[in-house]
């Protein structure tokens, strides 16, 4: 278990990878088609598609939330 102070980069972390992961089977899959060795290349792009995604989402996160915060009115 890690630490709740952690909590933001561990879902940093979580949902970027599930993310690229998604982001880049769609975009690998529509480039390629359906080719052998498909899984190979969707794997090669998404590995650095993460790498990119977690300190952007870490980046972004913070200004999305105040983002959402300004546009909405509490209950």
């Amino acid at each position: 278990m890690i630490p709740a102070r952690y909590a933001h980069i561990a879902f940093g972390f979580l949902l970027s990878g599930m993310m690229s992961f998604l982001v880049s089977g769609i975009s690998t899959f529509l480039t390629l088609g359906p080719i052998s060795g498909f899984f190979g290349a969707w794997t090669g792009a998404w590995l650095p598609s993460w790498a990119a995604a977690f300190p952007i989402v870490l980046v972004v996160a913070p200004i999305a939330r105040r983002i959402v915060g300004a546009l909405t009115i509490k209950e």
